[in-house]
């Protein structure tokens, strides 16, 4: 007979306001999410909860108390204000450590997403990679699959997303083409909250990756609102997804380069790769926060990783020397970096050592 405890419920959001009126909204954009949460309507009710709660929303009517009660120091703590014209709110927030100052009705859709993140396990965010070719076949996709195959063999939950609809379909790279899923143009009219979980199960898998591409069909392009939607469900739900974009910098990937903790601009070691990599790099520059460099070699001019990131400006991820017999392999349909050796997959071992956290704690 099995007599061991049974493990407690997972904590519920946290709620803490005296106004009926806030309440009423807190609690019906919690259903909206699907999620029940715990209602404080004074600091003592709010502590035993307090440091438990996956996220704790503070109504400006008890800010104050919340504050002088001195509960601990916590993050994801979101201060909802009653009045945009109060400038005092934003001291209110400072005393109290929130993360956010938000006001409804504006802010509910904002709100609706961290409840739904808190019934997700609290909001994990996995780390987002974007690859960008600095000219056509500088090899941004087959960077893409290799990062992401290099992440899913480590044991992570990992997506590969397909941004360029021009680039021939992501799929074909790992030879998923065949696997059953939704496509991009099944995603076209996503809006507002997606379910992580709900949205990996929607996908083509193949060797342990969840892969989003395009149909062999005419649409090529999706709303910056459906990006939008299924990126941060990709980010809530995987360790690392990672991102095939265009050189081109439209609406969508605009929105999908400054969601990317990093991004990587993929530059053959020549000297015409290099100036037409300098046009990108402006492009990406107005909308990605971390740019760096992969230099492909080897140069038939003798340029070397460094040399390339000076002329670019740009910090250097890494250098890898060329795989051999890669255009052969893609065409059998082998996925690169699937067997974990050769030039290609150390390089997204060791771009993955500099990217993730966790990584780096278990290489030292």
């Amino acid at each position: 007979m099995n007599t061991s405890p049974a493990p407690p419920p997972p904590s519920r959001p946290l709620v803490v306001t005296a106004d009926d009126g806030l309440l009423d909204d807190l609690l019906r954009l919690a259903t909206a999410a699907g999620v029940e949460v715990d209602v404080a309507t004074d600091p003592g009710s709010a502590r035993a909860r307090w440091l438990a709660a996956p996220v704790v929303v503070v109504g400006a009517d008890r800010a104050t108390a919340v504050t002088a009660a001195d509960l601990g120091r916590r993050r994801k703590v979101i201060l909802v204000g009653l009045d945009l014209d109060d400038a005092g709110v934003w001291r209110t927030a400072v005393a109290l450590g929130a993360d956010n100052v938000v006001f409804l009705p504006d802010a509910e859709p904002w709100l609706v997403d961290r409840f739904a993140d808190a019934a997700e396990g609290g909001g994990r965010d996995g780390v987002l990679v974007g690859v960008v070719g600095g000219r056509g076949g500088a090899g941004a996709s087959v960077l893409s699959a290799a990062l992401a195959l290099t992440a899913a063999r480590s044991g992570r939950r990992s997506m590969l997303v397909d941004l360029d609809p021009l680039g021939g379909g992501v799929d074909l790279v790992i030879g998923a083409e065949d696997c059953t899923g939704m496509r991009w143009p099944d995603l076209a009219e996503a809006r507002g909250r997606l379910g992580g979980a709900e949205l990996c199960d929607l996908l083509p898998a193949s060797l342990g990756l969840t892969v989003l591409s395009w149909d062999r069909g005419d649409v090529l392009t999706v709303p910056a609102e459906a990006v939008r939607s299924v990126l941060a469900a990709a980010q809530h739900s995987c360790d690392v997804v990672v991102l095939d974009l265009p050189r081109r910098v439209e609406d969508a990937t605009e929105h999908a380069l400054a969601r990317c903790t990093s991004t990587m601009l993929v530059v053959p070691a020549e000297v015409r790769a290099v100036a037409a990599a300098a046009r990108v790099a402006i492009g990406l520059a107005a909308a990605a926060r971390d740019v760096r460099i992969v230099v492909r070699g080897p140069s038939p001019s003798g340029l070397g990783g460094t040399d390339v990131a000076e002329a670019l400006g740009l910090r250097l991820a890494v250098e890898m020397d060329a795989e051999p017999r890669l255009d052969e392999r893609l065409e059998r349909g082998e996925a690169p970096g699937r067997s974990g050796k050769g030039p290609l997959a150390q390089a997204c071992e060791s771009l993955l050592l500099d990217l993730l956290p966790s990584a780096r704690a278990t290489a030292a």
